[in-house]
């Protein structure tokens, strides 16, 4: 794998050069930025607040007005300044603008702009709108870097609809039994989108400490969430009917126990993954992904037109190899990005 990524990187500093990769990250040299570094930069253009793409140490942020207070809570008082969507920067010649990305509030991709060049960063995204956030546009360019965490055949979602109604459903049974509900969920993104799924109606919906102050980042940016409380100074008779959203590293936590009896479940595209519910230690596994799946990164390329296109952590290789079989001028460039883990981290 090193020995591709580095094949891929110097094939594509032969070509194109308008985003290059550098240690600290994909660096546009026209502009002197760099898009989500993994080290400390003098500008840095973030297109989401997860941990993996937001970190510390920048001397400027750039990101959408929505990812303002999500960075701001992450990483303290920090210089950012927040964009509208579509809302042109310009720097040096360099045309930079955001574009949604449809992973979570706030998620973007960076569209930069040089002497007639284009090239898109696409960040995380997913292709299907779910109400929490601007849902995904694509972006024409000649060159497009996407991610492929789920970049196999075998990662295909089913549609929200029916994952919410599975969930009700399970949470209903649940309720009916005296049993609280536990959904283990990352607390940025997926716990919100969680959120709007559920059936009030139900029973009350718990928040864990982690995912609350998201939730009011939220609604302050206007995403109608259910009302949420704390466990603490809850009724017995309440806690037993209860759907509780908490982050997965509450799981062993002491936190859980003030639910004396519960099932769990996980909500992730991991789940699609036959053993990975056994692995993660819960009752359920919820396929729900804030991702975009086999089908949805295929449609996603094709969209852009790019004749270029860069693919990042996941199974790059795989998605790489089988773009270059459709014709496409593709290559593996490395990344400091994880996968959904580090999206609870918050």
């Amino acid at each position: 794998m090193r020995r591709l990524c580095k094949r891929a990187g110097d094939a594509y500093l032969k070509g194109m050069k308008l985003i290059v990769p550098r240690p600290e990250g994909l660096y546009c040299e026209a502009g002197d930025f760099y898009i989500d570094p993994w080290r400390p930069a003098l500008r840095a253009i973030i297109t989401h607040g997860h941990a993996d793409h937001a970190r510390y140490g920048s001397q400027a942020y750039l990101c959408h007005a929505d990812s303002v207070a999500i960075l701001r809570r992450r990483l303290g008082g920090i210089d950012v300044q927040g964009v509208a969507y579509g809302e042109v920067v310009e720097r040096d010649g360099v045309r930079v603008s955001l574009h949604p990305a449809g992973h979570i509030l706030g998620s973007a991709q960076v569209r930069v702009e040089h002497k007639g060049e284009v090239w898109v960063a696409s960040g995380d995204y997913k292709i299907e709108p779910d109400g929490t956030c601007a849902a995904f546009e694509p972006v024409r360019c000649h060159g497009f870097i996407t991610e492929s965490t789920f970049g196999l055949p075998i990662y295909r979602w089913r549609p929200q609809a029916e994952v919410a109604a599975e969930i009700n459903a399970w949470w209903r049974g649940n309720a009916e039994a005296g049993r609280a509900s536990v959904v283990h969920a990352y607390a940025l993104g997926k716990a919100q989108r969680v959120l709007t799924l559920l059936d009030p109606e139900i029973g009350p919906i718990v928040a864990h400490g982690a995912v609350e102050p998201m939730n009011e980042i939220y609604r302050a940016r206007g995403v109608a969430l259910p009302q949420t409380a704390s466990p603490a100074g809850m009724a017995k008779a309440a806690l037993a009917r209860a759907l509780v959203l908490a982050p997965p590293s509450a799981a062993a936590s002491p936190w859980m126990r003030r639910f004396p009896d519960y099932a769990d479940a996980f909500a992730s595209g991991w789940m699609q993954v036959r053993g990975q519910r056994r692995r993660r230690g819960v009752d359920r596994g919820f396929v729900l992904s804030d991702h975009a799946d086999w089908g949805g990164l295929l449609s996603a390329i094709a969209a852009t037109g790019a004749s270029r296109v860069l693919v990042t952590h996941g199974s790059a290789a795989t998605l790489a190899r089988y773009l270059g079989e459709k014709g496409l001028s593709a290559d593996v460039v490395h990344a400091e990005y994880g996968d959904e883990d580090l999206g609870e981290v918050a």
